[in-house]
């Protein structure tokens, strides 16, 4: 759902051009007959158009209803209808944005299942493309959650079932040696952004293979709703290397390959292949976002590409990022800064640690030595909390970092009652971990604790809103990864935040974008990080979020591009030149247009030619080869 094909079309336009007649059919092919004012080939592709630049020659008046990149619906005028030919397809209703705007909200609010909603905004997307986009960016409150998690998780776990058309690549295991071919026929020449998961590690679902491409899918729509990123430069793209999931390798409706992952150096070497094609297909400056790979994949990928392209992991620095702005915002309710935590961590995967490694640089950006910065955090995996004494458990790559000199300990509640932390950061996809004698002991040793239960989605939380209000006599600092209803206790209703990295991203990307960035350091996301925290008002405070309404995130990605694109300038990572001296303006400038534009040809006058009396025509006299021979 939610991005471009055009699969067909580029295909149409070979045919209709002419230059189809280089192409002949196998000898044993009888070729259709061609009827008088026929083309030879009549294909319509399910998209006419390419980037953001219409050609009027290459568009006939019936594509302005088939390509929902074109398609206004009942809004194309009289005028329109008229010169373009399609006047008569349509009733005789015209219809504004706006009003549409209402029957789309009228229509989504008829169902009542979140996965029907889904497949409606799937369909609006792909018949009208500005419709789709003006009414989630509008709506993103009630419409985010949709799109998004939680109930993408769902629609990738049904993708078999509600696969309709192809919304991005499916780079297979068995194309290595020809991914670049594959990228080749993705249809779009200026792609600028890319979401790519391997579908290993679905929110905290696991291993849903090549379902996951709803993440990536709905990732890039926020691109495009949030921080007004063009569609036509966003790619969805899930890498297809197989699945451990037997329920899915045993479903008659799944999609991808049905084999096991492949693993070790085949793998990273099709990794690398896919990285270098993307490079030679769109450039060394386009945006690679990975999302939802493993646990032991996800770390070594940022570590290994981060000097070399243009990459960032959204579970490991968006969570960070906006973990850490929630952190930065709870310095107005408590007066502390964050070297005055203590801080516990329910997980030690790519969230976890993600969030770890950003605190620190937050804590040496205060003057914190690295060392003392790293005491202050503890973290607990499935074999309990990281120390270089226990003798079960690995404390490979990242973890290493964090692993104390201590006694080992593997029961959460006694490790909550002996370290004492005043910030517990959930990120273990493990429902219910945070009991209520682990919410009441944070109350009992903290005036104002802070907890963030952050799994996704929803079913996954390590506790409800409604658990730490009640156990800590609303005296919490709360946020979670996925959305809670509001919380009364008392004569007062809280209305808890959600932490939800669609704060970060379509901001910190497009500052990358518009800057053409070609790497991005942690440096990018403390800014993130800060520019959140300082659009949140008292007001926000006071109703129990540390985040800003939903509502507003498109000012808050504004704000988040314009720090990036600062950043970028002054380290020297940007490849657009000159430098803007008027940032926003010059950020704005480059937005996607959610608002119909008009479908008629431009046309001008010329002034009138003055008059200049010519010369009298003489015929021309020709010599052939005959002598003497006239020919007029």
């Amino acid at each position: 759902m939610f991005s471009r094909p055009s699969l067909c079309g580029n295909l149409g336009k070979l045919c209709r051009s002419g230059a189809v007649a280089v192409i002949s059919a196998p000898p044993t092919t009888t070729a259709l007959p061609v009827l008088p004012g026929q083309a030879r080939c009549d294909g319509r592709g399910y998209h006419e158009v390419v980037g953001d630049i219409i050609c009027p020659s290459q568009v006939r008046g019936i594509d302005h209803i088939r390509d929902p990149r074109l398609n206004k619906g009942l809004a194309f005028t009289l005028e329109e209808r008229q010169v373009l030919g399609i006047h008569g397809l349509q009733p005789a209703r015209f219809k504004t944005q706006e009003e549409q705007l209402q029957l789309c909200k009228i229509a989504v609010n008829r169902y009542t299942e979140p996965l029907n909603k889904y497949l409606y905004l799937s369909d609006l997307h792909d018949r009208n493309e500005r419709l789709f986009f003006r009414f989630l960016s509008e709506n993103i409150e009630d419409l985010m959650p949709i799109v998004y998690t939680p109930t993408v998780g769902l629609a990738c776990q049904r993708f078999g079932l509600i696969y309709r058309r192809p919304h991005g690549l499916f780079v297979t295991f068995n194309d290595r040696g020809h991914i670049f071919d594959v990228m080749k026929n993705w249809p779009e020449p200026n792609v600028r952004a890319i979401c790519v998961t391997d579908g290993e590690r679905i929110l905290g679902l696991g291993d849903l293979g090549a379902c996951g491409m709803g993440i990536p899918v709905g990732k890039l729509a926020l691109y495009t709703a949030l921080a007004g990123i063009k569609p036509h430069q966003c790619l969805p793209i899930v890498v297809d290397v197989g699945t451990n999931n037997i329920d899915l390798l045993e479903d008659p409706l799944y999609v991808g390959l049905r084999q096991k992952r492949v693993v070790g150096r085949e793998y990273d070497d099709f990794i690398d292949e896919f990285m270098e094609a993307v490079v030679k297909r769109y450039g060394q400056n386009t945006l690679i976002q990975f999302e939802d790979f493993g646990n032991h994949n996800a770390f070594r990928f940022l570590d290994k590409y981060r000097n070399n392209y243009c990459t960032f992991n959204d579970d490991i620095q968006g969570t960070a990022a906006v973990a850490v702005a929630g952190l930065y915002a709870s310095k107005r309710i408590t007066g502390k800064s964050l070297k005055d935590y203590t801080f516990l961590f329910a997980g030690a995967g790519e969230a976890a640690i993600g969030i770890a490694d950003l605190v620190v640089k937050g804590m040496v950006a205060e003057g914190v030595p690295i060392d003392e910065a790293y005491s202050r955090i503890f973290m607990v995996d499935i074999d309990g909390l990281l120390t270089k004494t226990r003798k079960v458990g690995s404390l490979d790559g990242h973890k290493i970092n964090y692993a104390k000199d201590i006694e080992p300990m593997a029961d959460l509640e006694q490790i909550v009652s002996t370290i004492k932390p005043s910030v517990l950061i959930g990120a273990s996809a493990c429902a219910g971990l945070f009991t209520p004698k682990i919410l009441k002991t944070m109350g009992e040793n903290n005036e104002r604790p802070i907890i963030f239960a952050l799994s996704n989605p929803t079913s996954k939380a390590e506790c409800t809103a409604e658990e730490a209000y009640h156990n800590t006599d609303a005296r919490v600092i709360f946020s979670s990864g996925s959305p809670f209803p509001p919380v009364t206790v008392g004569n007062k209703t809280y209305y808890p935040g959600q932490g939800n990295n669609a704060y970060i991203f379509p901001g910190v990307g497009l500052g990358v974008i518009c800057t053409g960035t070609h790497h991005i350091p942690d440096d990018m996301f403390l800014i993130a990080a800060q520019e959140l925290a300082n659009f949140v008002e008292p007001s926000d405070i006071e109703r129990g979020s540390l985040y800003p309404p939903l509502q507003s995130i498109r000012d808050v990605s504004m704000n988040i591009a314009i720090g990036v694109t600062k950043c970028a300038y002054d380290k020297g990572l940007a490849s657009t030149y000159p430098e803007p001296q008027d940032k926003r303006k010059w950020l704005e400038d480059q937005l996607y247009n959610f608002n119909y534009e008009c479908s008629m040809p431009v046309t001008w006058t010329w002034p009138r030619m003055p008059y200049i009396k010519t010369r009298e025509l003489v015929p021309t006299k020709l010599y052939g080869k005959k002598k003497n021979e006239e020919i007029l």
